[in-house]
């Protein structure tokens, strides 16, 4: 597969997570958000931290932290919650796609970065049993390695499933920006 397959060049929105680097699509990326009250919502998995209000809509906040297996994101005057806009597939026979506005809640962001595709080397692939579906690719920049997210991947069926029960998830027509 080309690596102009697996992630194009493009913005991206850079943020941290403990150490790492990761970024996103900056397309996907509604806004960021200081960190703010988050209500919890009972019954809801770990990584769900629960819901906050943004402009009178429910919008479930996910801690990636806790999604990719680390340690609960602490609240410091970095601490950011980027609102993102996740294709959810659905109506997709019918030609409406479904998006669900999400927060996701990272240690810091940094900032908007321009990648190009000759700096982009495909997901490693380290063992069996890895799932590394939801990397898009490792963007180089300088001598360390920024993790490109598929924001549409990170996501489990089931992790939708959970989430829609938060309010989370609208159809493209009624998206506001």
């Amino acid at each position: 597969m080309a690596v102009a397959e697996i992630a194009e060049a493009g913005q991206y929105l850079t943020f941290q997570l403990n150490e790492e680097v990761f970024s996103v699509d900056i397309s996907k990326v509604r806004e960021v958000l200081e960190f703010t009250t988050i209500t919890k919502v009972p019954r809801m998995p770990e990584y769900i931290r629960g819901a906050i209000n943004l402009r009178d809509s429910v919008v479930p906040v996910i801690d990636l932290r806790i999604k990719f297996g680390m340690a609960m994101t602490e609240k410091t005057i970095n601490t950011c919650i980027i609102i993102v806009e996740v294709d959810v597939g659905g109506g997709i026979a019918s030609g409406e796609r479904n998006k669900m506005v999400t927060g996701v809640l990272v240690d810091a962001v940094q900032e908007v970065m321009d990648i190009e595709s000759k700096d982009i080397e495909p997901a490693p692939g380290i063992g069996i049993g890895l799932k590394t579906e939801f990397i898009k690719g490792m963007g180089k920049h300088g001598d360390h390695f920024i993790i490109i997210l598929d924001i549409d991947k990170v996501f489990s069926s089931m992790d939708i499933l959970g989430i829609q029960g938060t309010g989370g998830v609208e159809s493209s027509e009624d998206t506001e920006v």
